[in-house]
């Protein structure tokens, strides 16, 4: 029997103003495959998702998308190269 570790992602959405908004957004991420449970942080606009699998971020924001909100873009953050200048070409004053 294989079993598959629970997955937690957050997510920040746009738009969300009163309790039907929530109700919208934990509604449409409901009936994603896998999801257990949704939660809303109305003030700070994050939603938690937790699923019995992995999440699918495409899926997330198209749910999230057909209530009416906008999941916002995580930003991506680039670490410094090993060599320990910024970009790696050892060129950096």
């Amino acid at each position: 029997m294989t079993t598959t570790a629970p997955a937690t992602a957050t997510y920040t959405v746009t738009g969300m103003t009163c309790g039907h908004c929530v109700g919208s957004v934990k509604g449409e991420l409901g009936t994603l495959p896998g999801v257990t449970d949704v939660a809303v942080d109305l003030p700070s606009g994050r939603v938690t998702v937790t699923a019995d699998g992995p999440i699918d971020d495409a899926a997330v924001a198209a749910a999230v998308a057909e209530a009416g909100y906008r999941v916002v873009p995580r930003e991506r953050t680039l670490l410094p190269q090993a060599s320990g200048s910024c970009c790696g070409s050892g060129s950096c004053g």
